[in-house]
């Protein structure tokens, strides 16, 4: 007769006569990783031994000694590290491992009714919501240091890029509500990956649904999620909520990276419209006069690596037949991955732009060149009755002759304003500089400094409104 030599600590050793190798072990076990999902395991497990109570599964004795024992362990696993050395492969185990130290058969029958594959679908979206909630609290920061840098500097002229090329004149303060414009837009989708994500699995057990009468609509509401889910199949094998989240964080990273872009354009020696605070850059351990913004390059990077989680995951998921298979044990180090990168990220932004200083001459400078004012020559056109395509045309050869001079646009003469444009008298050269291209943007949504005052009150309301 062969000897059984299960793992003792294992939910499924029972059915198997050979102990897991090593090598299992090792690519199996996850208590490193999930252990971040301690507090709402536990906090699932009270309330499915509250449910399964009234299912008629657990006395009120048992399901008295269970919740006190469970809050003991809540107590306990605080500020303890994981216990990667007491047998366990994952989370789940290890806490009905302690239950039964404690309990004995009482903490042996707590799983009657549930699956694993529900455990860890309803820990995980425990955990989401809550990390999402941190993380929109932290966006908000970074929103409110925009805001105030966009008010700041709502009259201050600076030079708008298209292609990278000089395009319009805008301010520097419409430039940083643009990127709290795209944080807004991020919190939205944060906000509604977790609509999605606040649904219960547990009671789906392993695929098939609980063969228990559980109430699942108390359930759910037990465990501070709006709702059940609806199908047990797609309950425990879901993990768009995942990809969901891990998408809408992404878009945090690229939109960082681009601010990150600019920032270190604007830095540079080549441009020089904005100093960084020091405490957020390096030196060089060669060149003496270097300040290396590497916090921003940083942010660069980091979002380039949230997009390889995002399609790293999303090809997990591609092939996946229902229901539950291992391959999604690797949700959880992909979306803790992305809200790490995310917050630390998104904290150190506040910072570097909370320290954005911006130099007005040389900012100024730039809006006044590169002929940003002759879209401005060709509305007085269209003003005084040529039609735009003309009037392009028109301003078009006044560039070229102003480039020919060596010239600004305003700079030239009379003479050379009623070749080009005779429906026009000189007064008009005196209302091309970059105070009256910028008060000409007033529309919503325009750089004109009133309106980015504005805009900044506006953002600024909103996000104090936001929960």
């Amino acid at each position: 007769m062969t000897k059984t030599q299960h793992n003792p600590t294992a939910m499924w050793g029972g059915r198997f006569n050979e102990a897991p190798d090593a090598l299992f072990c090792a690519i199996n076990d996850s208590i490193a990783v999930d252990w971040r999902l301690v507090r709402q395991d536990i906090a699932g497990s009270v309330a499915w031994a509250r449910a399964i109570a009234k299912a008629g599964v657990l006395t009120p004795d048992e399901v008295n000694a269970l919740t006190a024992a469970l809050g003991a362990l809540a107590d306990e696993v605080e500020t303890m590290p994981a216990p990667l050395d007491a047998g366990a492969e994952d989370v789940h185990s290890w806490v009905e491992q302690r239950l039964t130290e404690r309990l004995g058969d009482l903490g042996r029958k707590l799983h009657t009714g549930r699956s694993r594959n529900d455990q860890v679908a309803t820990d995980l979206r425990l955990w989401t919501k809550e990390a999402i909630a941190v993380r929109l609290g932290e966006l908000k920061a970074l929103r409110a240091t925009l805001i105030d840098l966009g008010q700041r500097e709502a009259p201050t002229p600076f030079c708008g890029y298209t292609h990278l090329q000089r395009a319009q004149a805008v301010t520097f303060g419409h430039w940083a509500l643009a990127y709290e414009r795209m944080l807004a837009r991020d919190a939205g989708r944060l906000r509604d990956a977790l609509k999605r994500t606040d649904e219960c699995p547990l009671g789906s057990g392993a695929l098939a649904g609980t063969g228990w009468k559980v109430d699942r609509e108390a359930l759910a509401h037990d465990l501070g999620f709006a709702r059940p889910t609806a199908n047990s199949l797609d309950a425990v094998s879901d993990r768009d909520f995942v990809l969901e989240t891990i998408n809408a964080l992404v878009l945090v990273g690229i939109h960082l990276s681009r601010l990150a872009e600019d920032l270190i354009f604007y830095a540079s020696g080549e441009a020089g419209f904005v100093e960084l605070a020091e405490s957020m850059t390096s030196g060089s351990s060669l060149m003496p006069q270097k300040q290396n913004p590497d916090a921003l390059e940083l942010l660069r990077a980091k979002g380039a690596k949230l997009v390889g989680v995002q399609a790293g995951f999303a090809a997990t998921l591609k092939g996946l037949p229902l229901a539950y298979n291992k391959d999604l044990q690797e949700d959880k180090s992909s979306l803790f991955a992305a809200m790490d990168e995310v917050s630390l990220c998104v904290r150190a932004a506040a910072v570097v732009v909370a320290g954005v200083r911006v130099r007005a001459d040389k900012a100024r400078a730039a809006a006044e060149g590169g002929y940003t004012n002759a879209t401005d020559l060709a509305d007085e056109l269209v003003a005084a009755g040529v039609p735009f395509r003309t009037a392009h045309e028109r301003v078009g050869a006044l560039v070229r002759l102003a480039i020919e001079k060596k010239v600004k646009l305003e700079e030239l003469t009379p003479n050379d304003l009623a070749e080009h444009a005779p429906e026009l008298d000189a007064s008009v050269l005196g209302r091309l500089g970059v105070e009256a291209s910028l008060s000409r943007r007033a529309a919503l949504g325009g750089s004109s400094p009133d309106r980015v005052k504005q805009a900044a009150a506006d953002a600024r309301a909103v996000l104090e409104n936001e929960s």
